[in-house]
């Protein structure tokens, strides 16, 4: 990649894509942000929107909301990776998921496209506990989730977008799958007793049937399809097919993956995670 070649990142105000794209700006790269919030606007659901963010470009880097796991996003998915190789984009990475065959689908459509692709087949993010939707229930100081004792390999998203950047500027990463985790693995209940530490905090575990789990998500007003696409994920991707350790972060960055203690005890001190007000008389 030279100072010319321009890259669309898409999600790029997301966990991910945001990272991504400041790690490019600050190599002095011309960098597109492709959002529906911000940036070149960018819809996966109007593909009026994609030629527009593509013009010009010669390398996307691909994460997909709201999950690869979703009704339609292999569909989706090939239609835009045929779209960028026809418009002059030569390298694709996409940000795929462990475990999810879905994603499997999505990696395929993009490898068929023709294009120089990469997959990043990332596990799940640290930062859905500071920067989605479990930092609620952190601040709320009690996490109640369908999932149980089962590890999970989190990987922070600083990580991942390093891993990213290197990809979309290297060589020799062309039809390469680079499995992303963190060092270890720890259990939902394991990762939150991490965050209490940092802290300082009581903040107690509580794994819930996931029928209880959805139903509570709908109580509180949350889309029927994100409520089923979440459970979804928790009965799938936390059945034990990835209690297992990649070495993504290794193989390209050439260091070992951030550990999750790190993470918690980092975020912590931005005050993200500080209790939410209490009434008057309550425990905390």
């Amino acid at each position: 990649m030279t100072r010319d070649d321009l890259t669309l990142v898409l999600g790029g105000t997301g966990k991910t894509g945001s990272r991504v794209a400041r790690l490019l700006t600050g190599r002095d790269l011309p960098v597109r942000i492709g959002s529906r919030s911000g940036g070149v606007p960018f819809d996966w659901t109007d593909r009026a929107t994609w030629a527009p963010a593509l013009a010009g470009v010669s390398a996307v880097y691909i994460s997909y909301y709201p999950d690869l796991a979703a009704p339609g996003a292999p569909e989706e998915i090939g239609a835009f990776a045929e779209t960028a190789v026809a418009s002059g984009a030569r390298r694709l990475v996409l940000l795929s998921g462990r475990g999810e065959p879905e994603a499997e689908d999505c990696e395929k459509a993009v490898a068929a496209s023709g294009a120089d692709w990469t997959v990043l087949r990332a596990s799940w993010f640290a930062q859905n506990f500071s920067e989605d939707y479990l930092l609620e229930p952190v601040r709320a100081g009690e996490v109640a989730l369908p999932a149980f004792e089962v590890g999970e390999p989190f990987v922070d998203a600083g990580d991942i977008a390093e891993v990213a950047a290197a990809v979309l500027t290297g060589q020799g990463h062309t039809g390469r799958t680079y499995d992303v985790t963190g060092p270890r693995l720890l259990t939902f209940a394991d990762a939150v007793s991490a965050i209490a530490d940092a802290t300082g905090r009581t903040i107690p575990f509580v794994s819930v049937p996931a029928d209880a789990y959805a139903a509570a998500l709908a109580a509180e007003g949350v889309p029927d399809e994100v409520t089923g696409l979440i459970t979804y994920l928790f009965t799938t991707v936390l059945d034990g097919r990835n209690a297992y350790l990649g070495d993504g972060v290794q193989q390209v960055l050439g260091r070992p993956a951030r550990d999750f203690t790190a993470y918690a005890h980092e975020t912590a001190a931005t005050g993200v995670w500080t209790a939410a007000a209490t009434a008057p008389g309550s425990a905390e």
